[in-house]
């Protein structure tokens, strides 16, 4: 599922990286290149997962990371700019952490 939640995320970024603009901090430079960056990013995590890589967590934990801090900034801006969101970018900030614990618990080839 957590292979899923990746591969989906990485290719609607790649094929429509517009879509994520409203998502961004409108002071980080090359927006487009930083959400086609992640999308690429999710698809590698992704790969990590399924063969089974002992990168795969780390990888994938860090990811999730690195595009956690524009979900804060996105809830955050939407108290003040958009009230009717607001909830829904709070409510969705807690999700990146059973994902983080889902890949931290992924099942890794040792050695």
């Amino acid at each position: 599922m957590l292979v899923t939640i990746f591969n989906v995320s990485g290719i609607v970024h790649l094929i429509n990286p517009a879509a994520f603009l409203w998502l961004m901090p409108p002071f980080l430079p090359f927006q487009i290149g930083l959400i086609i960056a992640s999308g690429i990013a999710e698809l590698i995590a992704a790969l990590l997962i399924v063969t089974k890589s002992r990168f795969a967590p780390y990888f994938a934990i860090a990811v999730l990371l690195a595009v956690w801090p524009a979900n804060w900034w996105f809830a955050i801006d939407s108290l003040a700019n958009n009230p009717d969101m607001a909830l829904l970018a709070f409510l969705r900030l807690p999700l990146q952490l059973p994902l983080m614990w889902w890949a931290w618990k992924t099942p890794v080839v040792k050695g």
